[in-house]
């Protein structure tokens, strides 16, 4: 009969190590993000309610929140329908050059936002390639409003393609397959079965493209002239009010796009949420 084996000794728990990097995480998400968050807050309030608000009514604080929020919803609207349209083609069709083509989609979340604004003074200023055409008929891009849609568009395009593209590639297609043996064509094909797929994908895209277009700034201030209750957007008069030591105003507007932005990111992650358990479910 053989002898027994000696049973090896159990490792020794630390729970202190556990804890320790929950403490260190933590630590490091409050003091990058909570904190400058609360010490926004704070200081917009600082003075009160009433003090908020004055500054917020402000006519030319107030020009600057609508002009940014009505740029975004366009931005978000277009972004919508052509970023779902060019993420259809990208996922279902083949053409020469598409690699290039998707891979220039991701190239407006490594080009510096300067650098966006000055492409477009370049291309659409009063002396540009295409600007002087417009300027020519009467129509002006460059330190105007539509230049600042211009600029959200492109710093926002890969949001909705990029949140569509990968639901597109692995959906299965015997239901297509199974409308196309019954006559549909492609318009209602797309119309009647992928569009109610990916409607949920590019929501949750066209709402990270309002999200990130509130607070765009380095393209903005370049190519919008930030005229007053004209083209300042409310980034650019956040910037305005620091350099002029307005730290309440600042602090004011800041609270504000905060809020917009906190509120659309809580909006997304109960869509996710709700569509996992449609899923799961």
């Amino acid at each position: 009969m053989s002898a027994a084996r000696p049973r090896r000794a159990e490792p020794l728990r630390r729970p202190w190590g556990l804890w320790g990097l929950r403490g260190a995480v933590l630590t490091y998400l409050a003091l990058m993000i909570a904190v400058p968050l609360l010490a926004v807050i704070e200081r917009g309030f600082s003075a009160g309610l009433r003090a908020f608000w004055r500054e917020l009514a402000n006519p030319i604080a107030f020009d600057a929140l609508k002009l940014t929020v009505a740029a975004a919803a366009i931005t978000a609207a277009v972004n919508l329908v052509l970023g779902t349209l060019t993420a259809y083609v990208l996922a279902r069709y083949r053409f020469p050059g598409r690699g290039v083509f998707d891979s220039l989609v991701d190239m407006p979340f490594a080009i510096p936002t300067l650098v966006t604004g000055v492409m477009l003074v370049v291309l659409y200023g009063p002396s540009g390639a295409l600007g002087s055409w417009f300027h020519a008929k009467g129509i002006s891009i460059i330190f105007a409003r539509p230049g600042i849609v211009l600029a959200l568009l492109f710093v926002t395009y890969p949001f909705v393609i990029r949140s569509v593209q990968p639901v597109l590639l692995e959906a299965e297609r015997y239901e297509e397959e199974a409308a196309f043996t019954l006559g549909a064509n492609r318009w209602t094909n797309f119309r009647r079965i992928v569009l109610p797929a990916i409607l949920p994908a590019a929501g949750s895209g066209a709402l990270l493209s309002f999200a990130r277009a509130l607070g765009e700034f380095g393209s903005i201030v370049v190519v919008a002239g930030n005229i007053p209750r004209r083209t300042l957007t409310s980034p650019v008069y956040v910037f305005g009010e620091v350099e002029a030591h307005n730290e309440r105003g600042a602090s004011a507007m800041s609270v504000v796009l905060l809020a917009l932005s906190f509120g659309l990111l809580l909006l997304l992650d109960w869509r996710q949420r709700r569509r996992a358990e449609v899923l799961g479910g």
